[in-house]
This record gives C-alpha cells, sequence and structure tokens, in this order.
C-alpha cells in the first residue's frame, strides 16, 4: 500500500524572506475577504461560483505558507566582526 511521504526536514531561511511570504499571507487573507465580501453584489451564478472559487485559492494558498513557515527556522545573520 501507497504511503505518503512525510518529510519533518527543516529549512532555514532568512529572516527577509521570513517577512516577504508573512506579508504575502497577509495579502492572500485581505484579498479573500474583501473577495468574499463581493459575492453578495454578484447576480450571475456562475459568477459567484468563479468568485467563492477565487477565495478559496488564496485561503489555500495562505494556509499552505503558513504551513511552510511553521517548518521552518529563521537563519541567524552571520556575525559582523570575524572571529
Amino acid at each position: 500500500m501507497f504511503q505518503p511521504l512525510q518529510c519533518h526536514e527543516t529549512f532555514e531561511i532568512s529572516s527577509r524572506f521570513r517577512r516577504s511570504i508573512e506579508e504575502r499571507i497577509q495579502k492572500l487573507e485581505r484579498d479573500a475577504a474583501a473577495d468574499e465580501a463581493r459575492i453578495a453584489e454578484l447576480g450571475h451564478e456562475d459568477h459567484v461560483c468563479r468568485q467563492m472559487h477565487l477565495v478559496a485559492a488564496q485561503r489555500a494558498e495562505a494556509l499552505r505558507m503558513r504551513l511552510f513557515l511553521e517548518r521552518t527556522g529563521t537563519r541567524l545573520p552571520a556575525p559582523l566582526i570575524a572571529r
């Protein structure tokens, strides 16, 4: 029987990259909330369906990025003074 690969390897990313991902998550979540609020304004069933799919995709991507951040550590900057 096929077993899904479970990788518990930890990655280290820079603090700048982490901030970039966190900002992207916030934007996705803001956009999802705004797009969801527009659903009530849409009159056609197909438009509503597409808008709901858009909201779901935005939230799924934000969740995927959050899970990635949970599995990563932040790399410490290199010391400024060499030893």
